[in-house]
């Protein structure tokens, strides 16, 4: 009955949608071993208990999400802004229980950051966001995972969102969510291109981290893009439903600074209105 009153709302959010539309790296693939939920056995807090591997998520000094605070940041002007390459390529979309991804099967282009080039491998979102800025949470924040050639380094560029209107990468996916409600399932999507998420580098943060979820392997380079974009309250919802119950609100707590270095990265002058304070 639960499972029938969620695809029952989803098809309700796809109606929406249309009515609306007419007039306008290596992260644990089994949701199931971990969950969101406060409390639970299986929750954040518990993480790095599950299993031996997963221990960072518990010991770790390097986690990540972190509220990204004014007070901590230390403003680097008048930089490059980052060298983005993207390319159009064959992609799937994936319900993987705890958040809907994209995958792309191929060469789907890089980012190039301090002589090494990070390429991308898939996209995936939380709601509501992981990371803050001054103690504030967004509606939505999505991860692009990259990996250098040798798999051995880990780049993550995200991109925070607040209510407004709806993101167009998301739309063009939406009718296929829909059809993926509570079902670990994965749909060839044909060619897709990831510039289409506008993600321009030319003002963002950057830290040393690691991933949101277990195994939360450390070393993670996290590029935060600066500009807050707009989501429709229909999008957050259908990604909520898409996915497992445990995982609805898939957002890790913020963890401990414990003193590392928030660098913003401006292309240009300071914006007098924008500068965080040292």
């Amino acid at each position: 009955m639960k499972h029938q009153s969620k695809k029952l709302i989803v098809l309700i959010i796809l109606v929406v949608f249309l009515l609306h539309d007419s007039t306008s790296a290596q992260e644990v693939e089994d949701e199931r071993e971990f969950d969101y939920i406060k409390g639970s056995e299986r929750g954040p807090a518990h993480w790095g208990d599950i299993k031996e591997e997963w221990a960072a998520c518990k010991y770790g000094d390097m986690q990540s999400p972190i509220d990204l605070s004014s007070s901590r940041v230390k403003v680097i002007p008048k930089l490059r802004p980052l060298k983005i390459k993207y390319k159009s390529f064959n992609a799937t979309i994936t319900n993987r229980g705890h958040d809907i991804a994209v995958f792309w099967r191929g060469d789907a282009g890089s980012i190039r950051m301090n002589g090494t080039n990070y390429y991308l491998q898939q996209c995936h979102w939380h709601s509501p966001s992981e990371h803050s800025i001054n103690g504030r949470k967004y509606d939505m924040e999505l991860h692009m995972v990259h990996v250098s050639p040798n798999k051995n380094k880990i780049l993550v560029v995200a991109a925070l969102y607040k209510i407004g209107q709806p993101d167009p990468f998301l739309s063009t996916l939406e009718k296929e969510i829909v059809h993926m409600v509570d079902e670990e399932a994965e749909r060839v999507m044909g060619e897709i291109d990831p510039s289409e998420i506008k993600m321009e580098g030319k003002m963002y943060y950057r830290y040393i981290g690691s991933l949101t979820t277990p195994p939360c392997t450390q070393g993670v380079v996290w590029i935060l893009d600066k500009k807050i974009r707009t989501v429709s309250k229909v999008q957050v919802k259908l990604l909520r439903h898409a996915v497992h119950d445990s995982a609805e609100a898939n957002a890790r707590p913020t963890q401990p600074h414990n003193q590392r270095q928030i660098h913003l990265h401006l292309h240009g002058p300071i914006p007098t209105t924008t500068t965080p304070k040292h």
